[in-house]
């Protein structure tokens, strides 16, 4: 159910056991599963959201739009200006909060994620809601990704000073947060030691009954009319977007090597070519043309596909086939595919930086090296496709692994459900009290 900003039917605020509130422009985001899930309790969620998202995204999900009626100021300082826009956001977002209060709607809990500063006033519409902040990335000059690769950044006063103004809304936000969540222990060490005692280390969930292993699996390269199946040598990569903080750079660099070393390899690399964190190029070319040309005189373009983004089935279905799967990242946010990669079983071949070193370990359950080394990377993969054999232990440690740690059903989830249902009482819960009764 979808309606316009500032017009709230009844339905959307008929009281059950809680009522619960849901942030996110681009909904449901990383509450794909929490919102529907509560609402499966028999909880009254309400989402509120600029995105357009169909209800069957989060069945049992009521969505209330809001909107942004005007732009930045001209001429707004360059520093001032992101947090002039999530103003803009938080002053939207309010204005339909005040007409869910006006209407009955009195959320027991709000699950926010600040990072677009659309729930920043919330707290001031419901003093009495608890509200739980989704911690994902606290910006720093030195120490994660902005200063990582010497390639693409240098230090500046210019971007310490951005790094500094772009915190701002996410101190708002701690500030008015009764608990919080990261989903990583490294994402969460980013965030001022005064909050991290009050951030539970929770991750968003993989469904391992879906992400699971299927040793007869065939992915189908249509434009080639070539089937795929668990015994070839497939080299998969995949990223949102391909661009440098993922390491779409070095991989496309180590693959003239590999490619020599293995005559019968494919690289299949899913995503597009837009851009989803950090710097867009300059000039007209995208970062994936920009690295393609760069070694294009090099590779064997028959042998290295393409598949831009694909429907999750199909995804799921590619990592399947997968013989050896790349994941390269700048010490930043870890990606959902990680997971569900080593949920299939697959072999993955990582970066020796954080957040990944959280997750893989190197011999045990995948294999790491160094971000900046196209040759090693190269070298490594290819020993993988050489004795698939070898690694078929490191294949079941993975999958085990996440299905002891971030399985969506046994472990994410209750703990997510039972964070959420804790802070019924948040005001009073601020206490060392509420603190003890957090699930760690």
């Amino acid at each position: 159910m979808h309606e316009a900003p500032d017009q709230v039917p009844p339905a959307a605020i008929k009281g059950r056991i809680m009522q619960i509130l849901f942030v996110h422009q681009s909904f449901p985001g990383q509450y794909v599963h929490l919102a529907p899930a509560l609402a499966a309790r028999g909880h009254d969620v309400v989402a509120l959201t600029t995105a357009a998202a169909p209800a069957s995204i989060a069945p049992g999900v009521k969505i209330v739009r809001y909107a942004i009626r005007r732009g930045n100021t001209p001429g707004m300082h360059r520093w001032a200006a992101e947090f002039e826009t999530k103003i803009l956001r938080a002053e939207a977002a309010a204005r339909v909060a005040h007409a869910l209060k006006a209407q009955g709607f009195m959320p027991d809990v709000i699950c926010a994620h600040p990072g677009w500063g659309e729930a920043m006033f919330l707290k001031d519409v419901w003093p009495r809601a608890g509200l739980l902040s989704y911690c994902e990335f606290y910006y720093k000059a030195e120490g994660s990704d902005v200063d990582f690769d010497p390639e693409f950044s240098a230090p500046s006063v210019e971007t310490n000073a951005r790094l500094r103004a772009k915190n701002a809304c996410n101190l708002l936000s701690l500030e008015a947060a009764d608990w919080c969540v990261s989903p990583t222990e490294w994402q969460r060490s980013l965030f001022p030691h005064w909050v991290q005692p009050r951030i539970s280390v929770v991750h968003d969930g993989i469904d391992t009954e879906v992400a699971r292993p299927d040793p007869e699996a065939r992915f189908l390269l249509e434009d080639a009319g070539i089937e795929l199946t668990s015994g070839d040598e497939v080299v998969t990569f995949v990223s949102r977007n391909l661009e440098p903080y993922r390491g779409y750079h070095v991989f496309m660099r180590a693959l003239p090597e590999l490619l020599r070393e293995r005559p019968s390899a494919r690289v299949l690399i899913v995503g597009g070519d837009k851009v989803s964190y950090g710097a867009p190029p300059s000039g007209e070319k995208s970062w994936k043309e920009i690295f393609l040309a760069e070694v294009a005189a090099d590779l064997d373009l028959s042998r290295v596909h393409f598949l831009g983004t694909l429907p999750y089935p199909r995804l799921l279905n590619l990592l399947q086939v997968s013989a050896a799967h790349v994941y390269l990242s700048y010490p930043f946010v870890l990606s959902w595919s990680l997971l569900e990669a080593m949920s299939i079983g697959c072999l993955v071949v990582g970066s020796r930086t954080a957040p990944v070193e959280e997750v893989v370990r190197h011999g045990e359950n995948g294999l790491l090296v160094d971000f900046f080394d196209p040759p090693t990377l190269a070298r490594t993969i290819a020993s993988v496709l050489a004795n698939p054999e070898a690694y078929v232990p490191l294949r079941k440690k993975a999958r085990s692994h996440v299905i002891e740690r971030y399985d969506l059903r046994s472990t994410c989830l209750p703990r997510h459900i039972a964070l959420v249902e804790s802070l019924r009482t948040s005001v009073a819960r601020r206490s060392a009290a509420f603190s003890s009764a957090i699930p760690a």
